[in-house]
């Protein structure tokens, strides 16, 4: 056997086990890397569409979509505004729950744009949104969820209160430069 041959066995025969043992390592750290990344989404994820593989697909869909766009800090200015408009929304709760409710709900549609997230519909802005801030995109469903309640009958006012507080950990997080600079 000539020392060419002999090197490719041997490459074969070393080389060829370790990349096969070398697949089920990378996708682990595949796995391990999008439970970091999506915290308690990855677990909402893996619910919803029945299995873990489908879900980390689903999840890997999500950040190239989003790491398509422009995402972007607010500025300065544009900050103090939303800070001013939220602390008006939050002074009148107490007034006008179900309309402070809908403002809320606006203002933080208003911070998503200004960010650079499309909004063409609410599932499509909680799955942009759950890539940057996985923790609090649950918040957004609930109090989207609560307020569309709201237009169909009466809701009670600890639900309002909830989903108040739900918004605003929403809010606050677009808000905070550190959150702007985490991607």
């Amino acid at each position: 056997m000539s020392t060419t041959a002999l090197v490719i066995v041997v490459a074969c025969v070393v080389v060829v086990p370790l990349a096969v043992a070398a697949v089920p390592v990378q996708q682990a750290n595949r796995r391990r890397q999008l439970r970091l990344q999506f915290g308690p989404e990855h677990d909402r994820t893996v619910e919803a569409t029945g299995g873990t593989k489908e879900a980390e697909i689903e999840l890997r869909a999500r950040t190239q979509q989003r790491d398509k766009l422009n995402i972007r800090p607010l500025s300065a200015a544009q900050r103090d505004t939303y800070e001013q408009d939220w602390r008006q929304v939050q002074a009148d709760f107490v007034d006008v729950p179900v309309q402070s409710l809908s403002r809320a709900d606006t203002l933080v549609l208003s911070v998503m744009v200004g960010r650079g997230y499309p909004m063409q519909d609410f599932d499509q802005q909680a799955d942009l949104i759950s890539v940057d801030h996985p923790i609090v995109v649950d918040h957004y469903r609930r109090a989207h969820g609560i307020y569309l309640a709201t237009q169909s009958g009466p809701i009670s006012t600890e639900q309002l209160r909830q989903a108040f507080i739900s918004y605003r950990a929403l809010f606050e997080e677009l808000l905070d430069e550190r959150s702007s600079a985490t991607r």
